[in-house]
């Protein structure tokens, strides 16, 4: 099926003139080899991950422990309870809270910019960042005594304001799907922003600690935070696989998916709340991470195609594995010390976001 759509693009967020730009549905591609082109970077992500650090583990060993502790098999990896601490105390709990998170933030920014028809777009857009920034600092200013309720209230902050978001824009009289919902995350987000601002000036002792927040980092990362964020981010994943073929059809315009049947709204509502989820409870445990939903979707779309039943899972595994990347150099570029892991993901994201504003391959990829 295909269609072309008039000079201002129906459903854009932005309204922008476009020109006449041919739709159709993407061609029925092969999924498999992506997938494990993604999955096997992955592996080699995780393994790095585990193995470099400022007491380098072999990574024949990292194999041997994962070995050792298969179910059955009763193997003894021979590494000493010194190197399984760190193997499975230290480094493995960092590696997979990094991969949950860069999974979450990867596929919440494909969905926002399927959703959206936006190549810019990634989950900050609606107010997340905001909304989580504003929640973490209202904790640290509050005192030492209420630190463990700052990824509580930073998920509580980043789900409020994207509701906040949606229920403004989709009153304002214009399709719940169009200019409106963008325009109102601006005006949300700049709102909080401004009440955040406030605080820290207010609190100016507590700036350093709020900043290291902002920045994002893994370095107190434990078992108990991969499981705060599990249930969440397993809800989050399946939903938008659910609706990956969905967000496929959503390109061909809101009219013509009516036609096919699929109540865009309603499509568009889901995806938004799932990707928001997902993306609440990663920057909850992690701080404001940013530029992974655009350089990891991009980069799928480029490589392996542009169709959504492609670009979502691909887009989960390599965010995962670019994260975790991140994370490796951010904690050995400067060793002992590290890096704010938003600093090394803006220093690789702040060029790759002025391709893709230049790149009309880029941006046709989403439409």
């Amino acid at each position: 099926m295909s269609t072309t759509l008039p000079q201002r693009t129906r459903g854009h967020p932005l309204g922008a003139e476009l020109g006449p730009v041919p739709m159709s549905l993407p061609r029925r591609v092969s999924v498999r080899v992506p997938v494990l082109v993604a999955t096997a970077l992955l592996l080699a992500a995780v393994l790095l991950g585990i193995s470099i650090g400022p007491a380098d583990v072999p990574i024949l060993t990292v194999l041997g422990v994962f070995v050792s502790h298969l179910p059955l098999l009763h193997l003894h990896s021979g590494a000493s309870r010194l190197d399984q601490a760190i193997i499975w105390q230290i480094r493995l709990p960092r590696v997979v809270l990094a991969g949950l998170v860069g999974a979450m933030l990867a596929s919440g920014g494909a969905s926002y910019q399927g959703v959206f028809r936006n190549p810019l777009a990634d989950p900050y857009l609606l107010g997340v960042a905001a909304g989580a920034g504003l929640g973490a600092t209202i904790v640290i200013v509050s005192g030492p005594h209420m630190t463990e309720l700052l990824p509580l209230a930073a998920f509580i902050g980043a789900v409020g304001a994207v509701t906040v978001t949606y229920l403004v824009g989709a009153n304002a009289g214009l399709r719940a799907s169009g200019a409106s919902i963008v325009l109102a995350g601006v005006a949300v987000a700049a709102l909080l922003t401004a009440v955040q601002t406030y605080l820290q000036q207010e609190h100016s002792q507590d700036l350093q600690q709020v900043y290291a927040w902002i920045l994002g980092s893994f370095n107190v990362a434990t078992w108990s935070d991969v499981l705060l964020i599990l249930p969440y981010v397993t809800l989050s994943a399946v939903v938008l696989l659910a609706h990956r073929r969905l967000l496929d059809v959503l390109r061909v315009g809101e009219d013509e998916a009516g036609s096919l049947g699929v109540h865009a709204t309603r499509v568009r509502l889901t995806i938004v709340a799932a990707a928001t989820l997902g993306t609440a409870a990663a920057v909850a445990v992690s701080g404001l991470i940013g530029f992974v939903g655009i350089i990891v979707a991009h980069t799928v779309r480029l490589t392996a195609g542009s169709s959504y039943r492609v670009v979502m899972p691909v887009s989960m595994i390599g965010g995962a594995a670019f994260l975790i990347l991140a994370d490796l150099v951010a904690r050995t570029a400067q060793a002992p010390g590290e890096i704010p892991i938003g600093v090394v993901t803006a220093f690789v994201g702040a060029p790759f976001f002025l391709f893709v504003l230049c790149s009309k391959r880029a941006q046709q990829g989403v439409r």
